[in-house]
Parts: structure tokens; sequence; C-alpha cells
């Protein structure tokens, strides 16, 4: 089993859930986040004056899935979170050692 981690823009929100909602993903967890990359923040006014903001308020989503539908997922998510201007985004896929549902003790791909 794999856990895909994906940054994404939060307008996109939307759209890259109903694209993995149609791929038949049945759960993520979503997580308001801060960082930088090659967009290296912005610049805004407050009451006059002017600062920079160095961390960009992102989406993470983290989605587990079996080996296989991982190429599909990773498609998925690029195809409907894209612009194609600095700042889309990253993908990170990770092994996971197990996997356990709290509520029935069912463990590995039963779990998820």
């Amino acid at each position: 089993m794999k856990k895909v981690e994906a940054i994404i823009r939060h307008f996109k929100l939307e759209e890259v859930k109903s694209a993995l909602s149609e791929q038949g993903v049945q759960g993520m967890t979503v997580t308001e986040v801060r960082g930088f990359g090659r967009q290296k923040g912005h610049t805004e006014m407050y009451r006059g004056t002017e600062y920079s903001v160095d961390l960009v308020p992102k989406l993470k989503l983290e989605i587990v899935v079996a080996d296989a539908e991982v190429p599909k997922l990773l498609e998925t998510i690029v195809r409907s979170a894209q612009t194609g201007q600095v700042g889309d985004g990253k993908i990170f896929v990770s092994d996971l050692a197990e996997t356990v549902r709290i509520r029935t003790g069912e463990t590995g791909e039963g779990a998820v």
C-alpha cells in the first residue's frame, strides 16, 4: 500500500475531489498547510504598509491506496490540480508498513 500526499492550491480542491470520487477513491484527509518552494511567497499591503508573505497557504491531501492504483491516482491529481503556473504543488508517494482500522481491528488493505 502507498500513502499519496498532494500539495495543491486551495481553489483546486473541489475539482480534485470530484475527479478522485469519479475514480473510486473512498476517503482522503485534507489539511490546510503553509510552505514555500520556487514560488517564494508574495507581497501584500496592510494599512498602507507592504509586507512579505514568505509561506504560501496550500492544501495537503493524504490518500491511502493499493500499489496498483497509484499511477491512475497520480494522473488524476495532476490533471485536475494543474494550472500551468509556478506554485501548482507537489505529490509525494510513500510506502506504508501497516494500516489498522481502529473500530474493527482490520489491518492492511481491508482497513482502508
